[in-house]
């Protein structure tokens, strides 16, 4: 039985990765933050995880866990993962998703065979002069989050290069409900299906001229396998090839629910306009589809719609609870 480390279980791409690892028959473990209420969801949907309380910002109790469990596979997808919260805390986001990478690095490098894999992300290209993005488009990062990936990308190479392997994918945006509200796009797909339940009056948000490269979920997961499972590491962009802005997403996601015409119900606030934004990312993800046969499988607006239906259920299961 294959035995498997997550970090970051508890977060949409965590839970998602652990499903399709159950389904193999693997032995799952997962490192949670004490007090996680997540992880009580998630132990309630899948008992047979076995998890461990620790903290990132305690990088060598991590690395400790690793030695111990002798993993066949190391799946590192934790971090503080929200740019905003990075300019709030960037000391707690350096070794969260930094340093505690190198610990993890260097531990999972004395046990041969292991396969480790780094979640990277397209903030690591920070205002790129190019467009589309591939894997050999220069770093220039532009937030506490993006130099903090940026880092643990290159000490993965580094590792790389050392023997160890270490694959990467750079993940450009990719959604699901199983997003916290805490993110730009669920807060949309929430607030949309509320609206039209008559439980929410307006949606705030910032710049809705900034675009993204959005997928969904569970396929960036498959790309997370495939890169972790081919026969060498290495490094790979992971995304649509296509950009949204932030006002098609409201536009999607209050068509979902049956409005035409969401302008009346956005709010435009300058307080949530993030410092150093990103206007547009967009990835060209041809080496993986080359590579390892990885294309994204849901569009647009249908991702948008799943969203929006999986919050409009949410309301409807919480009505019938009362």
């Amino acid at each position: 039985m294959t035995r498997i480390l997550i970090t970051g279980i508890t977060g949409q791409d965590g839970s998602y990765l652990a499903d399709r690892l159950l389904d193999e028959g693997a032995e799952v473990h997962g490192l949670v933050r004490d007090g996680d209420e997540t992880a009580r969801e998630l132990e309630q949907r899948h008992p047979e995880i076995v998890f461990h309380e620790g903290d990132l910002a305690q990088p060598e109790s991590a690395a400790q866990l690793v030695r111990a469990l002798a993993p066949d596979e190391v799946y590192n997808l934790a971090g503080i993962s929200s740019v905003a919260e990075s300019w709030r805390r960037p000391v707690l986001t350096g070794l969260v998703t930094g340093v505690a990478v190198t610990a993890l690095l260097d531990a999972a490098s004395e046990r041969p065979g292991v396969r480790f894999f780094q979640a990277s992300s397209s903030e690591i290209f920070g205002s790129p002069t190019v467009s589309p993005q591939n894997e050999s488009t220069p770093l220039c990062p532009t937030s506490p989050y993006g130099v903090t990936k940026a880092y643990a990308h290159q000490i993965a190479q580094l590792y790389r290069a050392r023997g160890t392997f270490v694959s990467t994918a750079i993940l450009y945006n990719h959604e699901s409900p199983r997003r916290p509200e805490t993110f730009v796009t669920r807060k949309i797909t929430a607030a949309a299906a509320r609206i039209a339940a008559g439980l929410q009056d307006t949606l705030e948000l910032g710049d809705l001229s900034v675009e993204r490269d959005w997928g969904w979920a569970p396929d960036y997961v498959d790309a997370i396998l495939l890169a972790t499972r081919h026969r060498e590491p290495d490094d790979y962009v992971i995304a649509t090839g296509r950009a949204h802005s932030i006002a098609q997403f409201v536009d999607a996601a209050f068509a979902a629910v049956g409005i035409d015409d969401a302008s009346p119900y956005v709010v435009s606030s300058d307080e949530l306009i993030r410092p150093s934004e990103i206007s547009t990312m967009l990835g060209d993800a041809s080496k993986a589809h080359d590579v390892l046969g990885w294309s994204p499988t849901v569009e647009f607006d249908e991702l948008v719609r799943r969203m929006v239906h999986a919050d409009v259920e949410l309301l409807a299961a919480a009505e019938r609870e009362h």
